[in-house]
């Protein structure tokens, strides 16, 4: 199985012409329940087919107040890319939530050329309601984009909406390929992401944009550094209520195992303190995926690397952090280096975490999962193991709707081998 965070050219090696799919096809909501007996619950709401609607989707999804889903695919569109490969540059495309069922809308393609291209990242909700992320590539080392529902009235099946570039990467100190990592907004409306390559150090930065003048302004707030803060940040940062930034690097650290740092804004600048070093040594290492922050100021996240990956937790005391590991995924000898959770988590009202891992459960193809606390400890309850036909590989975790649906993507598998969309409802 490949790995998408091995692809620091971010390039496809090799690629097969997309699909062409009918339109009528192509808006049908697809509900294949699954095979396996102990996930009645679970069903695909979507099989990509690497036509208009796009292919292997590395990201996971938003949803909005009335229950609509909001994600991107890696590759796929109707193509080929502009950067000489005979694939699709990627999608932006909205699920919604009718009466009949789910209408699949694709939004917006990507055509490699100033718009850019692959978009690993999902989108996520501005203060003015309307869709941002990021592309990994397509026109120098990425972009920022806005996407927002045309102005003009509608008069087709199909509406796809507006996209402008909000910000390109230039590459060298001003940051490389944004990918997995999330971007988010603070109250105040600017941004903040994460690039896995570039800066001084060449190991990655932590930037924020912020609106100026009709345009948007960059500033790096902190370059990668190896031994301290760790490098590849390939998840984005996570703020809290009092506008201090988290994020995890997937290598580095005093061990080389990745680390969890903190960036405190004061008068002098931003300010990195390393909250935890990874040791491989029953605490889990490469932390690919991002962090949660419950109202206590508590951290959550996991580790990828098997056997050992993790689920953890950091507490702030008044000396520093404590470190607790609260689930230890199993070793698996069919799975490969990097088969844990490759995201990070969701945290429900009750307290309850749920995440996907990409190489996890009984064949191989990865497992969504949910962890609930009593009495001081947590317990595991596998929700669906994947087979292959409904989906393969989830690189992202999972979001929820007000009713307690999970929702969620697989990078591969489904009808076509392209990846899925799936529910599972309680």
């Amino acid at each position: 199985m490949s790995r998408p965070w091995g692809e620091f050219n971010l390039q496809p090696s090799s690629a097969a012409p997309p699909a062409v799919v009918a339109l009528v096809f192509l808006l049908a909501a697809i509900a294949t329940p699954t095979a396996q007996a102990q996930t009645q619950t679970f069903r695909v709401i979507h099989n990509f087919t690497a036509g208009l609607d796009g292919s292997t989707p590395y990201a996971g999804l938003t949803i909005d107040a009335a229950g609509n889903l909001y994600g991107t695919s890696y590759y796929g569109g109707t193509g080929p890319c502009n950067d000489g490969y005979q694939i699709g540059c990627g999608t932006v495309f909205q699920l919604a939530h009718g009466r009949l069922g789910w209408q699949f809308n694709p939004l917006y393609e990507f055509k490699g050329n100033n718009d850019g291209a692959y978009p690993a990242a999902r989108v996520i909700f501005g203060p003015d309601s309307t869709l941002y992320g990021t592309t990994s590539g397509g026109v120098g080392y990425g972009t920022v984009f806005n996407l927002r529902p045309s102005e003009a009235p509608c008069m087709s099946i199909l509406c796809p909406w507006t996209e402008s570039v909000l910000y390109t990467f230039t590459g060298n100190s001003f940051g490389e390929f944004p990918f997995f990592g999330d971007l988010v907004f603070d109250q105040a409306g600017n941004l903040y992401g994460t690039t896995i390559e570039g800066g001084s150090n060449g190991q990655g930065v932590v930037y924020e944009l912020s609106p100026a003048a009709g345009g948007w302004t960059q500033n790096i707030l902190y370059n990668m550094a190896a031994q301290t803060s760790g490098y590849f940040p390939y998840s984005g940062v996570t703020l809290d209520g009092a506008g201090t930034l988290y994020g995890t690097s997937s290598m580095g650290g005093a061990y080389n195992y990745g680390t969890v740092y903190q960036l405190t804004d004061s008068a002098a600048g931003w300010t990195e303190n390393t909250v935890y070093s990874f040791q491989n040594n029953g605490d889990g290492s490469i932390p690919i995926g991002g962090l949660i922050v419950d109202q206590s100021g508590n951290l959550y996240g996991t580790t990828a690397a098997v056997p050992g990956a993790t689920v953890f937790e950091l507490t702030p005391s008044n000396s520093g952090w404590t470190f607790k590991v609260l689930y230890t995924f199993s070793a698996n000898p069919n799975q490969g280096p990097d088969d844990g959770p490759n995201d990070g988590l969701l945290m429900d009202a009750a307290g309850n975490l749920y995440g996907t891992a990409y190489g996890e459960g009984t064949y191989s193809r990865g497992s969504v999962f949910k962890l609930a606390a009593s009495g001081g400890h947590w317990f595991y309850t596998d929700l669906h193991d994947f087979s292959g036909s409904d989906g393969a590989y989830p690189i992202a975790g999972v979001v929820q709707d007000a009713n307690g649906n999970i929702y969620g993507t697989t990078s591969g598998g489904g009808a076509y081998g392209y990846g899925v969309v799936f529910q599972i409802t309680p």
